[in-house]
């Protein structure tokens, strides 16, 4: 009997107006990522992006046995991401869930 694995990934785009340098936006952006990964228990990481100071490319990923629960963790965690981004705002998602 085979199991079924779902791959979620979720891309986000992130206006940062107030970020004056990329310090600044490091600070905003390392926060978020580390908070994502701690409270959904979510791999996440800054992908696109980099040297812009007033934009982040973020992408969030997680894996389960259900696709719905997959789709359920990438949900929470842009709605996650809306509610604790200080003061940036979302300009661009995407996500996809792949069945294996």
């Amino acid at each position: 009997m085979t199991s079924s694995v779902a791959l979620g990934v979720a891309r986000v785009v992130l206006h940062l107006p107030d970020s004056g340098s990329l310090k600044s936006k490091r600070q905003v952006v390392s926060g978020l990522l580390r908070r994502l990964r701690q409270e959904l228990k979510v791999s996440a990481a800054e992908v696109g992006e980099l040297d812009r100071w007033q934009l982040a490319e973020i992408a969030v990923a997680t894996v389960s046995g259900d696709g719905r629960q997959a789709d359920k963790v990438l949900a929470a965690a842009l709605s996650y991401i809306e509610a604790h981004c200080d003061g940036a705002r979302i300009t661009d998602v995407s996500t996809e869930l792949i069945q294996l």
